[in-house]
């Protein structure tokens, strides 16, 4: 099967995710998605293909595929604002898994940064959400809820993976994790390295998503029209996610473009993956009007 039906298989086969899920993580239609994995179940029961435990060989070849399924098991479980419930539960999974994957490929330096990946990210998880459920932006989080044996250990990972000197897609994501994560404040963050590693990223595994994440950097270190300047060529590719009308929507209402804001902002609460996400943007959106009907433009 071809790597994109191979992991789309496994979430769903495997994993339980519900096809619209499965359909977000990969940019496209639900009906789409749900058309790629009946084919890639028909191939495999016309194939009679046997469930066997692959050889060395076949298994250094499936590493890619199945570093990739984990990793969107976690960003499954991440999104979830209940810390105690079965779906937030899949970021342990994929967690497990990982150091499962690793001891199959202890000196794999790409699963030593998908392992540190996913410990920086779930390291933030008591802090990720107000009590009702509501996103915490991270520049206003509380830094003493995060897991510090969890950034510890991540942070040693990143070392020893980087000694390597074989830089991939999971250690540069987990590089810029750990800048937020060595940031005691949020004002000590170090915006132009986050730029620098985004940059590497965009040359190994160039992405919308990736370029879109950049513009956070930019953001903070030239200003929202950088920033929207950047974007703009995204809207196209972008305009079913959600998190770049989110990301627009506040670059708009910084330069004072408050009806484009406002259509962004609805635009984004209409894509929203969970109730958290559209209360985050909704917040955003009452916010806003309260502000013109206090006399703003």
């Amino acid at each position: 099967l071809p790597a994109t039906q191979q992991i789309a298989l496994a979430l769903r086969i495997v994993s339980g995710l519900p096809v619209s899920r499965i359909a977000a993580a990969f940019l496209v239609a639900d009906r789409a998605m749900e058309q790629r994995i009946t084919r890639a179940k028909a191939r495999i029961a016309k194939a009679d293909i046997p469930f066997e435990t692959p050889g060395p060989i076949e298994r250094a070849e499936r590493f890619a595929v199945v570093a990739a399924m984990i990793y969107l098991v976690f960003n499954e479980g991440y999104t979830d604002a209940n810390p105690t419930s079965e779906r937030a539960k899949l970021c342990d999974e994929a967690i497990r898994l990982a150091r499962l994957m690793l001891r199959l490929f202890p000196a794999e330096p790409e699963m030593m940064g998908l392992l540190a990946l996913m410990l920086l990210q779930h390291s933030r998880q008591k802090a990720r959400f107000d009590e009702t459920g509501a996103p915490i932006l991270l520049d206003d989080q509380d830094r003493t809820l995060w897991n510090h044996r969890q950034i510890a250990e991540a942070l040693a990972m990143i070392d020893k993976a980087m000694r390597h000197r074989q830089p991939g897609p999971y250690q540069i994501q987990a590089a810029i994790a750990a800048l937020h994560a060595r940031a005691e404040r949020p004002e000590e963050t170090d915006w132009a390295g986050i730029d620098e590693l985004y940059q590497a990223l965009e040359r190994h595994a160039p992405s919308p998503v990736i370029t879109l994440n950049r513009s956070v950097a930019i953001w903070k270190l030239q200003g929202a029209e950088a920033a929207l300047e950047m974007i703009a060529p995204l809207a196209e590719l972008l305009d079913g996610y959600f998190y770049f009308h989110g990301v627009r929507g506040n670059l708009l209402e910084q330069l004072g473009r408050n009806g484009e804001a406002r259509d962004a902002f609805g635009r984004a609460i209409a894509l929203a993956n969970t109730p958290a996400e559209a209360m985050h943007i909704r917040q955003h959106l009452d916010q806003l009007n309260a502000d013109c009907a206090n006399g703003a433009t």
